[in-house]
């Protein structure tokens, strides 16, 4: 969806009941989409949300995006009772343990970090490729071009999300279709609501709210661009890693130290 007008369009938000999710629904309402879904694994929530939407079709649907099969049978009720889905914002995201974390950790962080975003695309892609037109967006992590030094599986698996949109958006960029991938850092949601001082996330950078995460959307949409920074200074971090990756790991080891000087204090 290069140049992007939502006027008239079936947009789909997964992990839509809150935070970064509820803040792109209600603007993709007020921008002038027919159809807002709010999909989230907790259907009252999204359903609550999309009532408040100011669009002509609003649907809450309780999804768990880990379910291929719950996935392609959501895809089929949009596509069937609204229309067909001209924007799909695979945006379901898990906080996960500590460190290395342990094994529960990593098979949910990947499930919802990789094989989600892996589901949505193939149940819905192919058909907008067939149709040559609609747009898929992946929301990743400033971690995931990064690293979130808190939490490895967390770290690892957005990586995995920003490496697959990066995969789909070069196997089928040429088809009419375009991809995005969504990289902010702290955001004012539910999941960094437990940050204390000595975060790795909050060191990075200030909090901002999910409503400017959304304004970074729309402008991305409307030129056309893959990656999303909600945060400018990620490209900068980003060109730095990329640069001199010694230097880099030295100073996120000085970074890691004073964070953990932080927690004995």
């Amino acid at each position: 969806m290069p140049g992007a007008v939502l006027a008239g369009s079936v947009a789909v938000i997964t992990g839509g009941a809150s935070g970064i999710g509820r803040a792109l629904a209600e603007r993709f309402a007020a921008e002038g989409a027919r159809g807002v879904v709010v999909a989230d694994r907790d259907g009252a929530r999204a359903a609550a949300v999309a009532d408040g939407l100011a669009c002509e079709v609003r649907l809450g649907l309780a999804l768990d995006v880990t379910d291929s099969d719950a996935v392609r049978a959501a895809v089929d009720r949009v596509e069937s009772e609204i229309g067909e889905i001209d924007l799909w914002c695979s945006n379901a995201g898990v906080p996960t343990g500590a460190g290395l974390g342990e094994d529960s950790d990593w098979d949910l962080a990947w499930r919802v970090h990789v094989m989600a975003h892996v589901y949505a695309a193939r149940h819905v892609l192919p058909r907008m490729v067939e149709r040559g037109r609609g747009h898929f967006m992946v929301t990743a992590s400033a971690a995931g071009l990064l690293t979130e030094m808190d939490t490895a599986p967390y770290s690892v698996t957005k990586h995995g999300s920003v490496a697959l949109a990066e995969w789909l958006a070069i196997r089928h960029g040429s088809s009419g279709v375009g991809f995005s991938c969504l990289c902010p850092q702290a955001v004012r949601t539910p999941m960094t609501a437990g940050f204390g001082a000595d975060s790795a996330t909050l060191a990075a950078g200030g909090l901002i709210e999910p409503t400017e995460v959304a304004n970074a959307v729309m402008a991305a949409l409307a030129e056309g661009r893959f990656l999303i920074l909600p945060h400018p200074e990620v490209a900068e971090y980003e060109r730095r890693r990329a640069g001199d990756r010694d230097r880099w790991l030295a100073g996120m080891r000085r970074l890691r130290a004073d964070l953990d000087t932080r927690r004995e204090a």
